[in-house]
């Protein structure tokens, strides 16, 4: 029998240790609550989705935040103000841009110009240099979230063939370092495929573990895993407003795989949580 793994409980779950965090290192010494800043550009439907859902998230937990949205034209330079801004404001912990930026904007440089010590979103050169190096810093939402789900779930992945589809740096990459660093939830054997690798089923059928984030709906489907895989869905495919799948054809490895997230519900709840973890160690780090 699939079991689910849910993002919405577990999110909750964390939520409820990040308020007792607050009252126990926040309220008790008198000191003000986590505040997250947000840069956002542009009018993309899920950009937007994705801010609004993490404003909610902020306003659940009490935390306060700053909306900045740009024109989807403004320039890079103007971008930069905003960034320079948000690092040289004392009361702001951390802050995220939300991607994707449009295509006449470096992302690389945006991402360099933010503060590490406030880069809540684990993306800056500096935070991801520490993560390879296993040192403390801030790890991608996404990732993070991946990990913390199967420690919470107690699946242990240590000896474990991973193969996670997508390298990018939001998601596939950084995952694929946790999953195999020498750490009590890690020591797993990982395989990262993409766009270019020929054949991939031939891996996925041998992987105990598989994460997939390429953007593509339903793109891995029961034939392609082995019996008993743990399947992680970092997919979010709008089909229209209403619709929204995963990466995974969910019904076609229901059955077959040991544990499966859903979409929505899996990954997605978990990543926002973390947003607000990596905040609120920000604001810990900041006082």
């Amino acid at each position: 029998m699939t079991k689910i793994l849910n993002g919405n409980q577990l999110a909750n779950e964390i939520k409820k240790e990040i308020v007792e965090d607050i009252k126990e290192k926040i309220l008790k010494k008198n000191k003000r609550f986590p505040h997250l800043g947000i840069i956002l550009t542009g009018n993309n439907y899920s950009s937007i989705k994705y801010v609004n859902n993490k404003i909610k998230e902020c306003k659940n937990i009490g935390f306060k935040y700053t909306l900045i949205h740009l024109p989807k034209d403004s320039s890079e330079k103007e971008i930069l103000n905003e960034i320079n801004n948000m690092n040289k404001n004392p009361m702001i912990d951390g802050f995220i841009i939300q991607l994707p930026l449009e295509k006449h904007v470096n992302k690389n440089k945006i991402i360099s110009s933010i503060d590490p010590k406030k880069d809540v979103d684990g993306f800056h050169p500096e935070n991801i240099g520490k993560m390879i190096l296993e040192m403390d810093s801030f790890f991608p939402a996404t990732a993070l979230g991946i990990i913390t789900m199967l420690e919470k779930y107690n699946i242990q992945i240590k000896g474990k063939h991973s193969v996670v589809i997508g390298r990018s740096i939001i998601v596939g990459k950084p995952i694929s370092i946790l999953l195999s660093r020498n750490n009590l939830i890690g020591n797993s054997t990982v395989t990262i495929a993409h766009s270019k690798t020929p054949n991939i089923i031939y891996h996925t059928k041998k992987a105990d573990i598989i994460v997939v984030a390429v953007g593509i709906p339903k793109f891995v489907t029961g034939e392609m895993i082995k019996n008993g895989s743990i399947i992680i869905d970092v997919g979010i495919n709008n089909i229209n407003e209403t619709v929204i799948v995963g990466d995974v054809d969910f019904k076609s490895v229901y059955g077959k795989a040991a544990f499966v997230t859903p979409v929505p519900g899996g990954v997605g709840p978990m990543t926002r949580i973390m947003l607000l973890k990596n905040t609120l160690k920000a604001a810990l780090n900041n006082r």
